[in-house]
């Protein structure tokens, strides 16, 4: 399968799109075993393009042994891309995508993407909070976008499976004027469902709330994003949905354990 975008068609004519995207150079900014991730610049225009170079069958098989979803290529975020933005939900735009033929635990895919400019993603946005407090009304104005976010991401029946506030990205001409509009972006896990299963709601949920566990917000500040979430009075989700959201709050604390244990937090929560 592929795919060009009119103004890819006319920059790629004739070429094999696989071995262009393979050969392209830029900044990098991952690379990891069967992945690689970098911004480049084609006529004077930024993308983010991610390339996979086959995850080999111990990885496939192990997967499957652990009833996990293997993510084998870029052909799962190209699709969750191209739906999202067909769902009017910030996202970025897939100008091109390709897979090889053959076996799928050696195909080679790439996905081209717009990138996101002039946005900032909501870990740096916040990582000064504890010590540098924002206001009591930019406090709330990002988390009633954020919940707001979430609430319309999982609706339209899309999980992340990485849903940290590193991934949230917040426009910044918007912000400059006073408003949260987001976008979401690091889409190679995530999926769509007709409707969410429980499971994969609790994770993303717990993955929100753990990563911004360190940021201040308070019980009162937990119970204003349980009802601008679920569209229904803090009280009454509680209570219809008591599994959803005590599920979420255990899953958190144990990352946030987790975190303690690893470094990886600023220890300023006690779970």
């Amino acid at each position: 399968m592929t795919y060009l975008r009119e103004d890819l068609q006319q920059l790629w004519q004739d070429q094999d799109p696989l071995e262009k995207a393979f050969a392209l150079e830029g900044e990098v900014f991952r690379d990891v075993p069967g992945r690689r991730t970098l911004r480049v610049v084609l006529d004077n225009k930024a993308y983010f393009l991610k390339l996979h170079y086959g995850v080999g069958w111990s990885e496939v098989i192990k997967n499957w042994l652990q009833f996990k979803w293997p993510v084998i290529g870029a052909s799962n975020e190209y699709v969750v891309c191209k739906a999202l933005v067909e769902e009017q939900i910030p996202a970025p735009v897939p100008a091109a995508f390709a897979a090889s033929n053959g076996s799928i635990a050696a195909q080679r895919s790439f996905v081209l993407c717009d990138e996101l400019a002039g946005y900032t993603s909501l870990e740096d946005i916040t990582d000064r909070w504890p010590e540098h407090p924002p206001s009591a009304i930019e406090r709330q104005r990002y988390l009633y976008a954020v919940a707001q976010f979430a609430r319309r991401f999982h609706q339209a029946g899309f999980i992340h499976r990485d849903f940290y506030i590193c991934h949230l990205l917040s426009n910044d001409v918007e912000r400059a004027s006073g408003k949260v509009s987001l976008a979401v972006l690091d889409l190679h896990r995530a999926r769509r469902f007709a409707r969410v299963p429980f499971r994969w709601l609790k994770r993303d949920l717990a993955a929100l709330l753990f990563s911004s566990l360190d940021l201040g917000f308070s019980e009162r500040d937990w119970l204003r994003f349980i009802a601008i979430y679920s569209g229904k009075p803090a009280s009454v989700a509680l209570r219809e949905d008591a599994a959803l959201w005590q599920a979420v709050r255990q899953r958190a604390d144990k990352l946030y354990s987790e975190g303690l244990r690893k470094g990886l937090v600023k220890g300023l929560y006690t779970p």
